[in-house]
């Protein structure tokens, strides 16, 4: 029979204002280990650290726009579209845009603070 997943856990983030990370399914919340589903949802001028993260990050924006930087540039993911963040690669992501941005991140293998390896942070 299906599982009904009742509700997301609020994962802390970071980044240099709020942001909301609600896993539906992953490690915090369903016990998965080999995917993560969550929805973000990201105010204007948010940026987080860069990381090289162990997993694939696989992104489709519902709202706004949200930027990815990599070693080979910048683009801006729009509502409507998607963007694969693949394992080993460094990126970043940021919501430069005045609406921010709503989207649906999945992890493979599921995301967790041990495999994300971020930057350290500067101030």
């Amino acid at each position: 029979m299906p599982t009904l997943i009742d509700q997301p856990t609020r994962i802390p983030c970071v980044g240099t204002k709020p942001k909301a990370i609600n896993e539906f399914v992953g490690r915090a919340n369903t016990g998965t280990r080999s995917v993560s589903i969550a929805r973000m949802i990201s105010p204007a001028g948010w940026e987080e650290p860069g990381q090289t993260p162990e997993f694939d990050e696989y992104t489709v924006v519902l709202r706004g726009t949200l930027r990815v930087e990599s070693h080979g540039g910048a683009m801006d993911v729009q509502a409507g579209q998607g963007v694969i963040a693949h394992a080993g690669e460094w990126v970043r992501y940021s919501t430069p845009g005045a609406e921010g941005a709503e989207y649906v991140a999945v992890c493979v293998p599921a995301f967790s603070p041990e495999t994300v390896h971020r930057d350290p942070e500067t101030s």
